[in-house]
């Protein structure tokens, strides 16, 4: 067992870290925040009926874990015999589980504008969402909480909302259309399912990013009015901590509230979100929380325009 060691960075300055990983003769890696340890192959007991990337589950300290094949699950020929193979065992979207590769090297720093989106969907396929320049070699990195919600697709019914409540929630404050609520996220899966729990839920004034450098470049840049900012934490060119960071610094737009919606919500993650100005953590992917979260945040900031106004 080899425990993932993190290097302490300072929040907001759009630095993550990232372990390494071969799938045949290709380089991938995975946020060092959703990684807690590596191990050596410790076999697996077999499932029936379960999706073929899904080759069993195994014992580690006593927690039971569901073990994931990524070379089945992207089609790439192992080089590594099963038994020599390395588990990389992955926490995020409140799912715990073992990734299995042919090797693992090590961890690596980098920023935010070292993540290359021009190929995503084009070219590279579903899964990868970006390519990384690293040693004068390209590595990928997946799209790992839409390959869990593929493998696992209870989980996007698990917490699908009520459209009705968010309504009824509402009531008083207004009518849902008339807050232009601005969202930052990465992945084209969790942003369709974000768009479609809100406008489902009547919020359909909506600025959708595929990243935070968009939302910092609509909300300052462009001065384009937001009532609400939900951002991800991961994500390319601006990651979410960090530009949450620049909109509370900012005395112009200090008082948007702000959601951080993210599959990393481990205690220093939800430390960091909140030190740098964040009013709400949500985890991936509590669909249903984060539109209720939206609710509360309206009503809030209804009722402190009210006390301002009775107080003048």
């Amino acid at each position: 067992m080899q425990e993932v060691k993190k290097v302490t960075t300072e929040v907001g300055t759009n630095e993550w870290q990232l372990v390494v990983f071969v799938l045949g003769d290709q380089s991938f890696a995975i946020n060092v925040d959703k990684t807690r340890e590596i191990l050596r192959w410790p076999g697996v007991r077999s499932i029936p009926d379960a999706p073929v990337a899904l080759i069993g589950i195994t014992s580690v300290r006593g927690e039971v874990l569901p073990m994931v094949d990524l070379r089945i699950f992207l089609g790439i020929p192992p080089i590594t015999p099963m038994e020599q193979s390395k588990v990389i065992i992955a926490e995020f979207n409140e799912v715990k589980l073992g990734f299995v590769v042919d090797a693992v090297e090590r961890i690596y720093r980098i920023k935010s504008e070292d993540l290359d989106a021009s190929m995503t969907g084009k070219y590279l396929g579903d899964w990868i969402l970006y390519v990384i320049k690293r040693d004068s070699r390209n590595v990928l990195l997946l799209d790992y909480e839409a390959i869990v919600q593929t493998i696992s697709p209870q989980l996007v019914i698990q917490h699908s909302g009520d459209p009705g409540k968010a309504i009824s929630m509402m009531e008083g404050v207004g009518h849902p259309g008339d807050y232009h609520i601005i969202v930052a996220e990465d992945s084209p899966l969790i942003r369709k399912q974000v768009e479609d729990a809100l406008m489902a839920s009547g919020f359909t004034d909506l600025h959708i990013c595929p990243d935070g450098k968009v939302a910092y470049d609509a909300i300052v840049g462009a001065g384009e009015h937001c009532d609400l900012l939900i951002t991800d934490v991961e994500m390319p060119r601006l990651d979410g901590l960090t530009l949450t960071r620049r909109i509370k610094e900012n005395p112009e737009t200090k008082n948007i509230p702000v959601i951080v919606f993210s599959s990393i919500m481990a205690n220093d993650i939800k430390n960091k979100a909140a030190s740098v100005g964040a009013n709400y953590q949500v985890t991936k992917p509590e669909i249903t929380l984060l539109v209720e979260c939206v609710v509360k945040v309206i009503r809030e900031k209804q009722d402190k325009s009210k006390s301002s106004e009775e107080a003048s």
